[in-house]
């Protein structure tokens, strides 16, 4: 058995970084995004709109055509480009919207080489399958099934355990990574094997899309917090994640609420982090 913490309102405020007079677009965190794919330009949207939302100074945006497109439709204000340059980055997202089994050679090498960098990087869906061995910081963020995938492909699921906490934690210290496993209870595990549970939010959380908002959070909250445990900045995003998903249902204060799509996670981001400073 894995001792699992708990986090709360207030762990995550310490993660909410308010800019001041001295704060320029660069020193309030660069993020950017390969994500999203011509099957699945969706995932790129939602990504980039709650980067944005959570506070990122700085979007860059590098992804296939109709990713591209879409993104800049909804959110002109970021930068979409092949090749990012010399422009600083502080934090990737990669993965969201991707298939590992129609990505091409050249994807490979670049989401390699950024696995590679100095940067830390959020790894998503279609991008797990080559986090082993990244020299990366990573915050890794699969579902129960992708989960039970990469245990598959670091050959642990031999172990047996109905422990889920301790699976986690097993994984994260393989590969000196943090972990978080989405779900009705979303678990963080540290590199070093230390567990934290967060409520996922409302049941209405549950839909297509809400993993991408995710990740776009993360990587504007990990931008922001430079230096800062991973593991904390993913329990923070876990928790902000849910508590913008209770004020779009409208299920704070033990209402029913209604039904949500992602996007209206991402546009409830704002409205959460002012009442969290508040």
């Amino acid at each position: 058995m894995v001792d699992v913490g708990s986090w709360s309102r207030t762990d995550t405020v310490r993660l909410l970084r308010v800019p001041t007079s001295t704060d320029d677009k660069y020193s309030r965190g660069v993020v950017a995004l390969r994500t999203g794919s011509n099957a699945y330009p969706g995932a790129a949207v939602l990504g980039v709109d709650a980067a944005w939302r959570a506070g990122a100074g700085y979007v860059r945006f590098v992804g296939e055509g109709r990713a591209a497109d879409a993104v800049i439709a909804r959110r002109p204000e970021t930068v979409a480009a092949a090749d990012i340059g010399g422009t600083r980055v502080d934090a990737w997202v990669i993965g969201s919207g991707t298939d590992a089994a129609a990505r091409s050679a050249d994807e490979t090498r670049a989401l390699q080489e950024i696995l590679a960098g100095p940067a830390p990087v959020i790894v998503d869906a279609g991008a797990l399958d080559l986090i082993a061995g990244a020299a990366a910081p990573l915050i890794v963020t699969p579902h129960a099934g992708e989960f039970a995938r990469l245990r598959e492909m670091l050959g642990l699921v031999a172990s047996g355990s109905s422990d889920t906490e301790a699976d986690v934690a097993e994984v994260a210290r393989t590969l000196s990574i943090t972990v978080l496993l989405k779900g009705a209870t979303t678990l963080i595990a540290s590199s070093h094997g230390v567990v934290t549970a967060v409520s996922a939010g409302p049941g209405w959380l549950a839909t297509a899309g809400t993993g991408d908002v995710l990740a776009g959070m993360l990587g504007a909250l990990t931008a922001a917090n430079a230096g800062a445990p991973l593991a904390d900045v993913a329990a923070a995003g876990a928790w902000l994640h849910g508590y913008a998903a209770a004020l779009a249902s409208g299920t704070t204060d033990g209402r029913r609420g209604h039904p949500i799509v992602a996007l209206d996670v991402a546009e409830a981001l704002p409205a959460a982090i002012g009442e969290l400073l508040s």
